[in-house]
């Protein structure tokens, strides 16, 4: 269909519409136009947009920027989480549902959306409130929504919201075993029988870039669905670069021979643009040391080591002890160089034993951290403790020059919470101010393709296409998400050695 059919088809009548959407075929472009035509002519009510990343909230707040007091935009999670705090005690939960579902940690998020799917469809009042406010819904991304995320869509319709919804089968990257991913592919199909059909088919993002590399990746995704490899044997489109390196380190790490590295430092240089995506967290990690440090790591919206210390530390109930350890963990995911080895181990030591044992050295300074949480066993202990290690390694004080942070967003937060009484009080309003904000990945960063979805870049680096990227549906859709967030340039790093299935070569 042509742009303009679709955004006709929009403006129907039609309760429901479904728009499948290609990366970089004018999903945000068509999902922004619309909530801005459909405000103008609300008598009452919002139009709602619902995403799935804080990096699609950011697109879509400005694109519609102009028209934000009648257009609210917020993740599905968020939605769920409302109607969870309005009926908390329907659904046996405590007033503040997020921060329950911060210390539950594991799928407390798909609890809560169970919870609400089934208040909404038992108690339709819930939804008819919600359809009052909201009389249009955009739900962005669909192919990643849950059974019970969808369900409460689907409330909304019945209770009379009219609803729009685009995705792509192809970028669904949440759902990882077999039996999930056909889940959700059926019901994505199911939703498309439910309502009128769309399909955006020009590659927009790529108009000002390099439009032979657009419809390269538009072609890869037809091979990528129909289970084929990508073919590269024959004359390889503008913007495309295919490397050949294989990784010698042993362990997590990541190394190249200089032959092999080169081309990469001049892809990588300083003052150039590049966005180096790799499929797992660890290598994230490998590729910041490879580079020295000197391309951070993306960290997007989540803090799930700060989670992960919260409730710890709420768990050690203000023994020093646990808190320490606590800390070790903390610094053991966001930073290395502190590890139980080298610094832990003796830091919980200290603290065990009250810092009243003689020390020499680097351990004279373990045992001032020890004191800090000595003195406050809680997350207050733990901010002074972390600003008190970032003036030893910006002081470069003898047994701290090795410790590097690789998470250093996550590791200011952690600081920033020490601001607060409540650590979940300041969990959210840190989660507030970083969705008001709108962060956006620097001009060089290391990003994970997860964290990375979403996101647009000028130049792209993928890195290392082996076998992390199997033959399977999921990692098809995951490299298929991977390769379409270059606008001009895309590297594709392959391995001789453990080859990709997913390239013909």
């Amino acid at each position: 269909m042509t742009d303009e059919d679709v955004a006709a088809l929009l403006n129907s009548n039609a309760p429901l519409v479904v728009v499948e959407a290609p990366a970089g075929c004018g999903k945000t472009y068509q999902g922004a136009h619309y909530a801005l035509r459909a405000a103008s002519a609300l008598s009452t009510g919002c139009v709602l947009i619902l995403t799935h990343t804080h990096a699609a909230c950011a697109a879509f707040a400005q694109a519609t920027r102009t028209a934000h007091r009648k257009v609210e935009i917020r993740t599905l999670d968020s939605l769920i989480v409302q109607i969870a705090s309005a009926y908390h005690k329907s659904l046996d939960l405590p007033p503040d549902p997020a921060a329950w579902a911060r210390r539950e940690g594991g799928d407390a998020y798909a609890t809560l959306a169970a919870r609400a799917g089934k208040l909404i469809t038992r108690r339709p009042f819930v939804a008819a409130a919600l359809a009052a406010r909201f009389p249009i819904v955009i739900a962005d991304e669909h192919q990643d929504a849950s059974a019970d995320q969808h369900g409460v869509l689907m409330a909304l319709r019945e209770a009379g919201a009219k609803l729009r919804v685009f995705g792509d089968p192809m970028q669904g990257i949440y759902a990882k075993t077999k039996a999930a991913v056909e889940q959700a592919q059926a019901r994505w199909e199911e939703t498309k029988a439910a309502g009128a059909y769309a399909e955006l088919e020009t590659p927009h993002r790529w108009d000002d870039g390099t439009p032979a590399l657009g419809n390269w990746i538009l072609q890869s995704r037809d091979a990528l669905k129909e289970g084929r490899p990508i073919d590269l044997t024959g004359a390889l489109p503008l913007g495309l670069t295919v490397l050949y390196a294989d990784n010698s380190a042993a362990g997590r790490g990541y190394r190249l021979s200089d032959a092999e590295r080169a081309p990469l430092n001049g892809i990588t240089r300083p003052g150039s643009e590049i966005l180096i995506l790799t499929s797992q967290n660890d290598m994230t990690e490998a590729l910041a040391a490879f580079w020295n440090r000197s391309i951070p790591i993306w960290e997007g919206h989540t803090r799930p080591a700060l989670d992960r210390l919260i409730s710890a530390n709420e768990a050690a109930a203000g023994d020093p002890v646990a808190v320490a350890r606590a800390f070790v963990g903390f610094m053991g995911s966001v930073a290395t160089g502190f590890s139980p080895s080298s610094h832990g181990n003796r830091f919980v030591q200290e603290v065990s034993q009250g810092c009243t044992g003689a020390a020499r050295g680097k351990f004279i300074h373990v045992q001032q951290l020890a004191r800090l949480i000595l003195d406050e066993p809680n997350h207050v202990g733990v901010a002074k403790c972390l600003t008190a290690l970032s003036g030893f390694r910006r002081d470069r004080v003898s047994g701290f020059e090795a410790i590097n942070i690789d998470y250093r967003s996550e590791y200011r937060d952690a600081i920033r919470l020490g601001e607060f009484a409540d650590p979940h009080d300041g969990l959210a309003e840190l989660g507030r101010r970083r969705s008001f904000a709108h962060p956006v990945p620097p001009a060089r960063a290391i990003s994970t393709i997860h964290k990375a979805k979403g996101l647009q870049c000028d130049n792209a680096l993928i890195l290392p296409c082996d076998r992390r990227f199997s033959s399977t549906l999921y990692s098809r859709c995951r490299l298929y998400v991977a390769i379409s967030r270059a606008k001009r340039s895309l590297t594709l790093v392959l391995s001789r050695s453990d080859p990709c299935p997913l390239f013909k070569v």
